[in-house]
């Protein structure tokens, strides 16, 4: 046995993830099924769904959708007929579109809440009576994103969504840790899944080297193994005393908060003055107050 199989005491436990069969979802589950914990799956993609349950062998793999919480109870219902334990929660499932919030209205939000908020509040209250029978402790890791610490123009209700998850499990943290369960968040930046690439169609921002560098501290988006390993990490042993905070696997984006790496000007929390001439005549400069 190795020294991360040592620590992490992975192998033999059980997670259920919702949204584990596409982009993120299947980095963690991969990732998870390595180190040897079992797992139980839902996905509204059937074939995505397919296609994991093809490659995990063991794992219970449901296609549905999480945001049903009589979905997510028979996913519960199914791990525990079969192991008999719950040791890990992951929720993954999440979605947007944009608009400006005038633009928006009361079904778009409903919709956001329920993809992004409130099939979290389900699954966790699955889990945790789960958890606590086994008497073993457990980790709840929510995934949620940058935006949820920043402003995020076009996309307010989501953003506040992902903002009250994080808020949630900062106090679901508290309420549980006598119990050993730890909840905790994984906030990345931009990761070019097939779903976000939809998403941001042609006008995608960081579609060039370039741009990332400029953006992003550490010069590049983010891969799919940069949010698994952080998952992994707080699934395990490893993050024993580790509950109430948020990873951020962003390459610095959340630190940098503004600044930019411009091309031979460096780092700047504004435009470079060439970069402003090219995109606003002076005249125009001039007569703003």
């Amino acid at each position: 046995m190795g020294w991360f199989e040592e620590r992490g005491r992975l192998d033999g436990t059980v997670a259920v993830i919702t949204g584990g069969a596409g982009g993120l979802g299947s980095a963690i589950a991969a990732d998870l099924a390595a180190n040897g914990v079992r797992l139980a799956v839902i996905d509204i993609d059937a074939e995505a769904a397919d296609a994991l349950r093809g490659s995990l062998g063991e794992a219970i793999v449901h296609h549905g959708d999480a945001r049903d919480p009589d979905a997510l109870a028979a996913l519960f219902t199914a791990a525990g007929d079969r192991w008999g334990r719950l040791d890990t929660l992951v929720n993954v499932v999440g979605g947007t579109f944009k608009a400006p919030f005038a633009d928006t209205a009361p079904k778009g939000w409903d919709a956001l809440l329920r993809a992004n908020l409130l099939h979290v509040l389900h699954a966790c209250s699955l889990a945790i009576p789960r958890m606590r029978a086994g008497g073993r402790g457990g980790s709840i890791v929510n995934l949620t994103t940058i935006e949820a610490h920043r402003a995020a123009p076009g996309y307010a209700v989501y953003a506040a969504a992902k903002a009250a998850v994080e808020h949630f499990a900062r106090t679901l943290a508290v309420e549980l840790a006598p119990d050993g369960i730890r909840v905790n968040n994984v906030a990345p930046d931009y990761v070019p899944t097939p779903n976000l690439t939809r998403l941001a169609r042609d006008n995608d921002p960081l579609a060039t080297p370039a741009a990332a560098r400029i953006a992003i501290p550490m010069g590049r988006v983010g891969r799919v193994a940069d949010v698994s390993n952080c998952v992994v990490f707080l699934a395990s042993e490893l993050s024993a005393f580790v509950t109430g905070t948020t990873l951020h696997p962003d390459g610095g984006a959340s630190a940098s908060a503004g600044w930019f790496n411009w091309p031979d000007t460096g780092w700047a929390n504004h435009a470079p003055a060439h970069l402003l001439d090219h995109l606003i005549p002076a005249a125009t400069r001039d007569d703003e107050p």
